[in-house]
């Protein structure tokens, strides 16, 4: 994809995922994450072309005004969406597939002071909300939802949603992994909950238990 194509394909990719862009001169003048993915292509080049001071240089100009770190080592595919920015962090060894959408707070980083590969690996088509962490050499597979302030540690496998602290898969190839009575949508709002399917079968169990034991006490 050359050079225009690639960046009218940038400006559709917002369309596309916002509602609330209107307009061609709106998408470019004040959408920041899109500013942050234009910056970080020259920053990366300048990264592989062995130019790493300037390139990081670059990077913490384009930081300042967009409040979206992304070292210049990192490698993003084609159609990556950052919704508002804000507070994103994309760390060197981090790999982005196609089709992804990141939301503000996001964070792809690592969990010490290891060297190497030391980020996740994101699949095609991931959708990551607000304040999730997914942190160290880990891969996420594609057609993955991350819930809202999940810290994800571990692997997970293609079409799954995870949530939770740390995180947990809670559905996979569609199916839930914990029975609930309830359908949840998949809008990164309306996600799974582990913790409340945990205490509303507690609930369930003690309500259960008292019933019980009013019939023991009866028949006493």
């Amino acid at each position: 994809m050359n050079f225009i194509k690639r960046l009218k394909r940038d400006i559709e990719v917002v369309f596309e995922r916002d509602p609330a862009a209107t307009s061609w001169v709106e998408v470019v003048l004040n959408y920041p994450g899109l500013h942050a993915i234009w910056a970080h292509r020259l920053t990366h080049a300048l990264y592989l072309h062995h130019h790493r001071v300037s390139a990081r240089f670059l990077s913490q100009v384009a930081r300042f005004f967009t409040q979206v770190e992304i070292h210049p080592g990192a490698v993003l595919g084609e159609g990556l969406f950052i919704d508002h920015g804000c507070g994103i962090v994309i760390g060197e060894t981090a790999v982005v597939g196609k089709n992804v959408t990141l939301y503000q707070g996001v964070t792809l980083g690592g969990t010490g002071k290891e060297s190497g590969k030391r980020h996740p690996n994101i699949g095609d088509n991931v959708m990551i909300s607000s304040g999730a962490k997914v942190l160290g050499n880990i891969n996420i597979g594609s057609d993955v939802k991350i819930g809202a302030g999940s810290v994800v540690l571990k692997d997970v496998p293609d079409n799954c949603t995870v949530v939770g602290v740390p995180g947990r898969i809670v559905i996979r190839d569609g199916n839930r992994v914990k029975t609930d009575e309830h359908h949840v949508d998949l809008n990164h709002n309306q996600l799974p909950d582990p913790v409340d399917d945990c205490l509303r079968i507690l609930n369930y169990r003690v309500d259960a238990l008292s019933t019980r034991l009013k019939e023991l006490e009866e028949k006493l």
